[in-house]
C-alpha cells in the first residue's frame, strides 16, 4: 500500500510542490530501525548559548535545540538574534557572511543540488543531457542525479563557492529527487549514492552538510550528514522520523508554514528539534519556539 502523493511546499520564494511521499512500508521499515541508530543522548542548548561543537575533522556542526534563522529570500537581514544564519550562497557575498560573523553567527550556505536553475549564472554549465522534467518552478528542472561524472564537477565548484565565501556549512536542497516525477529511472539507489557524494564534496572543504528531507533514507544517512533540515514533519506527522539525528548529537533544523506553534512546539521541544514557524517564501520573519 502507497500513500498518495500530496502537494507540499519545499523551499524559498520560488517555491515547489514537495516530493511524492514514500511508500508507507519503507517508512515502517524505517521506524523500525530508529532502536538501533545509537548515538550520545543530547537535549541541546537553548537560545543564546553556544551554537553547535566540533564535528569530525574540526568541522563546525549545530547542536540539537540551536535556535537559527532561515532566510533564502534575498540577501540576508541581520536582525534575527540567534546563533545560526542558513541563507542563499549564490544571493549573499562574502560580506554578509563576515558580518554574521562578526556577530558571532555560524552560517550554512543554501545550494540547490537536485535541480537545474536557469536563473543561477552556471546555469549554461549544466548539460542538457542532465535537465529532467520541471520540478513545478519557472525555470527549474530536475537533475539526473545518476550522473555523477557530469554533475560531481558542478556541485564542486558551488561547495568551493561557499567556502571562498566563509560558510561554516551546507544546506544541499533537493536530495530525494528519487521520490518525485523527474524524467529519469531514478531510484533510491542512485539517491544514496548522489547524496553520499554531496557530503564528501563538503566534508572534503571542512564544512560540514545537513541531510534535506528525504526522510525514508535517514537511517542510511544519519552517520553521513552532520545536522537534518526539514520542512514541516510535524503536518505530516514524521517528525519521529528524524530522531535518530537528535539521538547522535545532531540538529534537526526544522519549520512549518501552515500549523501554528501551538500545535507543534510542544513536540519540537520534546524532540530536542531546532523549531519555528517561517512565512512561506522564506523571508525574515520568524516565530520560533
Amino acid at each position: 500500500m502507497t500513500r498518495p502523493p500530496l502537494a507540499r511546499p519545499f523551499r524559498r520564494a520560488r517555491r515547489r510542490p514537495r516530493a511524492l511521499l514514500a511508500p508507507l512500508a519503507v517508512l515502517v521499515a524505517a521506524l523500525a530501525l530508529l532502536p538501533l541508530m545509537t548515538g550520545c543522548s543530547a537535549t541541546g542548548p537553548g537560545k543564546g548559548t553556544a551554537s553547535g561543537k566540533p564535528a569530525p575533522a574540526g568541522r563546525w556542526a549545530p547542536r540539537p535545540g540551536t535556535a537559527w534563522q532561515w532566510q533564502l529570500d534575498g540577501r540576508v537581514d541581520p536582525g534575527a538574534d540567534v546563533p545560526v544564519y542558513d541563507i542563499d550562497g549564490f544571493e549573499n557575498t562574502a560580506a554578509d557572511v563576515a558580518r554574521l560573523h562578526r556577530d558571532g553567527r555560524r552560517v550554512i550556505c543554501y545550494i540547490n543540488a537536485g535541480a537545474w536553475e536557469d536563473f543561477r549564472p552556471d546555469s549554461d554549465a549544466f548539460p542538457a543531457s542532465v535537465r529532467g522534467r520541471p520540478n513545478g518552478w519557472d525555470g527549474e528542472r530536475w537533475l539526473d542525479i545518476r550522473r555523477l561524472d557530469l554533475l560531481r564537477p558542478l556541485m564542486e565548484k558551488r561547495f568551493d563557492m561557499c567556502r571562498a565565501k566563509g560558510f561554516d556549512a551546507v544546506e544541499p536542497d533537493l536530495l530525494d529527487g528519487y521520490l518525485n516525477d523527474t524524467g529519469f529511472p531514478l531510484r533510491a539507489a542512485h539517491q544514496l549514492a548522489y547524496n553520499r557524494m554531496i557530503a564528501r564534496i563538503a566534508h572534503q572543504r571542512g564544512m560540514s552538510v545537513g541531510l534535506k528531507n528525504d526522510l525514508p533514507q535517514v537511517p542510511a544517512l544519519v552517520d553521513t550528514f552532520d545536522f537534518a533540515v526539514n520542512e514541516e514533519c510535524a503536518q505530516y506527522d514524521e517528525c519521529t522520523l528524524l530522531t535518530p539525528f537528535v539521538r547522535a548529537g545532531k540538529a534537526v533544523l526544522h519549520v512549518e508554514y501552515a500549523l501554528s506553534t501551538e500545535d507543534f512546539c510542544a513536540q519540537s521541544r520534546r524532540l530536542g528539534f531546532s523549531s519555528m514557524r517561517k512565512n512561506l517564501d522564506l523571508d525574515a520573519w520568524r516565530r520560533p519556539c
